[in-house]
């Protein structure tokens, strides 16, 4: 089983880089056809590590968008851009795209989206969560069925207001300028956002890699694994030391007294038999 999954983990690796190859190779289908140059820094980060790689994003737009009266689906694909802008915009530059308005225009604020195809599950979590720290609270994650890992960078602060109906301006020119700056503020919270998530992003990436590159610790010693003598031990090897001392004190006390002994045999004074000077020594053992 352990060799079935190591195969299974080989061919998912493998099938990523294709993945990845294709996906950078291929030829960017969007209007602007490059990245938006406020996030190239963000999509060069990922697209370099070896984890991950960038399926789509947007920096975040201002748009001005023309819709057939008869439909209700502002995402629909025949709707004509009457503006676009992914920076700050001027309230005259809505007002003359809206001059052009044949249907129901509709001013948007699209923030910052970023779609991240990842390696492993733990990849994706990482990318979630400096997203959600870094303010895109919109943020989540997908598996497909072919085993496709996608983070998805994205947030809540959009903007959605009808301006036109049928040709016709619903609003008058100082709503169009309160607007503009409401829009404008939010561009402008975007692009902080953008910026925490790369700083956040950029630690994060390094604090992953200095984890795989950590030194693992040397092994405890014998002396340091071999546990402590226990507390009534070292009492009872403190109470034999002493019982040892006591011993050879009381046996040189007796052969001193021995010898004296011996003298005194030879002496002037009257002389004691050996078997009282054991009977009294022997109350020192």
């Amino acid at each position: 089983e352990a060799l079935t999954a190591e195969c299974v983990s080989a061919a998912m690796e493998k099938t990523f880089s294709q993945w990845k190859r294709q996906c950078l190779n291929k030829v960017d289908l969007s209007k602007k056809g490059a990245v938006d140059e406020d996030i190239e820094h963000v999509v060069s980060l990922l697209n370099s590590c070896e984890e991950y790689f960038t399926t789509s994003s947007c920096s975040g737009r201002i748009i001005l968008i023309d819709g057939a009266p008869e439909s209700s689906d502002v995402q629909k694909q025949n709707c004509v851009w009457l503006f676009v802008s992914h920076q700050k915009c001027k309230p005259d530059d809505l007002i003359s795209a809206l001059s052009r308005s044949r249907g129901d225009a509709l001013m948007k604020f699209e923030p910052f989206v970023l779609h991240v195809q990842c390696r492993r599950l733990d990849d994706a979590q990482l990318v979630h969560s400096v997203a959600i720290n870094s303010g895109f609270r919109n943020s989540g994650l997908t598996v497909s069925k072919t085993g496709k890992i996608i983070s998805a960078v994205r947030s809540t602060h959009s903007l959605e207001v009808p301006l036109s109906h049928e040709g016709k301006l619903l609003v008058e020119d100082e709503y169009i300028h309160f607007l503009t700056q409401v829009a404008n503020q939010k561009m402008e919270e975007n692009l902080r956002r953008i910026h925490r998530f790369y700083q956040n992003l950029q630690s994060a990436l390094l604090t992953e890699k200095l984890q795989k590159l950590q030194i693992p610790d040397p092994p405890i010693s014998q002396e340091l694994q071999d546990p402590p003598h226990s507390l009534e031990t070292e009492k009872g090897e403190e109470k034999e030391e002493r019982q040892k001392s006591k011993t050879s004190v009381y046996k040189r006390r007796r052969k001193r007294e021995q010898h004296c002994q011996t003298d005194c045999c030879h002496g002037d004074g009257p002389s004691r038999s050996m078997p009282e000077l054991d009977d009294c020594l022997d109350l020192f053992t």
